[in-house]
């Protein structure tokens, strides 16, 4: 199971970006555990500097604009 946090204080593009992995995992049947970081002290502490940011199992995948489909799915495969 990944751990998946989308890091972003609420703006739309959070949102939607928090949408899109949570549809692509259930798309795909990957089990994934997400979460929402929305603290800019705790998105500043986890070296983020542009919204939305995604960070896999620890590592910074994504920082700043919405992703597209294909780059999420290419989170989740690997």
């Amino acid at each position: 199971m990944k751990n998946i946090k989308v890091l972003g204080t609420g703006c739309r593009n959070c949102q939607v970006t928090y949408r899109l992995i949570d549809d692509v995992a259930n798309a795909k049947g990957v089990a994934i555990e997400l979460e929402k970081v929305e603290k800019i002290e705790e998105i500043m502490r986890l070296g983020v500097l542009m919204t939305p940011g995604v960070i896999v199992d620890g590592k910074i995948v994504h920082s700043g604009g919405v992703p597209d489909r294909k780059k999420v799915e290419s989170w989740l495969s690997g």
